[in-house]
């Protein structure tokens, strides 16, 4: 009779991934951790195949059981990478330091998402080899989703069922969020001495202009479930030094969209202060109705409302040929990105023991 591996070991493996640094734009860091994470579910599912990306910047790793290859697969899709701690200092604890505590475990990356990426991992593990499952383990999630895109010629290939994204909902089915289109939008003047302003042209003063009139005049669309689009300028940068005229000027717009993002992006493109536009990030919203026969077999409630943050389901949705896709996992989504960011371990049990039921019904 052959030994059955042990069950993964939830609590540890959470502290592991929340001890290490892995934010975004550090491939080496994000490439370490798909590897530790490869290990670990194939330490107690042999079986399992595994697909390595090439892209030496977005590294990305899809672990797959050897199921009959025609059957529909039961995506599993988590992104490693985390948003940087830019204050460590006003944190209460240490943000790689783990720290478990009144059945918590403290760090960033807690609730976005080592926890889902562990439940998941869990999932797979014990999964029947017959259940055709995958798990896609993305990098730069938080800066545009590029493991994802990196990926997506891999998961063309699979035949998608259905999509779980387990980013941190509380454990609630979220049937989609808004997409993004991240803009830098620039201006340009003529330098000159600040003394003498009226021999250049300010391009500061042209972007705040700009900046002055976006808010009322953006063609903002409203989506029934999605709600209404919106802009935000998060970064405005120009000019050099007190006494010069600035001949340039941008700022980093980002509009969360309902749709496609062409009207919003020719708005910019046609002001007159602009010089130039360049697009950073376009990925689309996705929606999945409530009434699809695979969410209500889900376990979980479906929460009402959307998401207010985007995932790699923006990219996913351009190549699963319109299977169903939910955002559903354990994490708080008050303290994503926040300082003092935890995940509750009760929740992490929780969604593991879900998802290993929803592959139970999947593979049955």
């Amino acid at each position: 009779m052959t030994a059955t591996a042990p069950a993964l070991d939830l609590t540890a493996l959470v502290r592991e991934l929340v001890g290490r640094s892995t934010v975004s734009g550090d491939a080496a860091a994000q490439r370490d951790v798909l590897g530790l994470l490869t290990e670990v579910v194939r330490g107690r599912a042999p079986h399992v195949q595994v697909t390595e990306g090439r892209d030496a910047d977005h590294p990305w790793t899809l672990l797959r059981t050897p199921a009959d290859p025609g059957r529909p697969v039961l995506l599993l899709a988590c992104h490693v990478d985390t948003v940087p701690v830019p204050d460590a200092g006003a944190w209460q604890r240490d943000p790689f330091g783990a720290d478990l505590e009144d059945g918590r475990v403290w760090g960033r990356g807690g609730s976005d998402m080592k926890a889902g990426v562990v439940a998941a991992a869990a999932a797979l593990a014990a999964a029947d080899p017959q259940t055709p499952v995958a798990l896609l383990l993305t990098s730069d999630e938080e800066t545009g989703s590029q493991g994802a895109a990196a990926a997506a010629e891999a998961v063309d290939g699979l035949p998608v069922g259905a999509v779980v994204v387990p980013e941190a909902t509380g454990n609630q089915v979220v049937l989609g969020h808004k997409g993004a289109l991240w803009l830098a939008v620039r201006t340009a003047g003529r330098a000159a001495h600040g003394s003498t302003p009226e021999r250049g042209h300010n391009a500061v003063l042209d972007l705040v202009a700009l900046l002055g009139r976006a808010g009322g005049a953006l063609p903002l669309r409203t989506d029934p479930f999605l709600g209404t689009e919106t802009w935000n300028p998060g970064v405005v940068s120009g000019g050099t030094v007190f006494n010069v005229v600035p001949d340039r000027a941008e700022v980093l717009v980002d509009m969360r969209t309902v749709g496609e993002g062409a009207d919003l992006l020719a708005w910019w493109r046609a002001q007159p202060e602009v010089a130039d536009v360049e697009v950073r990030v376009d990925l689309p919203p996705v929606g999945t109705p409530a009434d699809d026969p695979w969410v209500a077999s889900l376990p979980a409630a479906v929460r009402p409302v959307p998401a207010t943050y985007f995932t790699d389901a923006s990219v996913l949705v351009r190549v699963v040929g319109g299977a169903p896709i939910v955002v559903w996992g354990p994490g708080t989504p008050a303290v994503m990105h926040a300082v003092d960011e935890y995940v509750e371990l009760a929740e992490v049990q929780q969604a593991a023991e879900a998802f290993g039921a929803v592959l139970t019904r999947w593979g049955g």
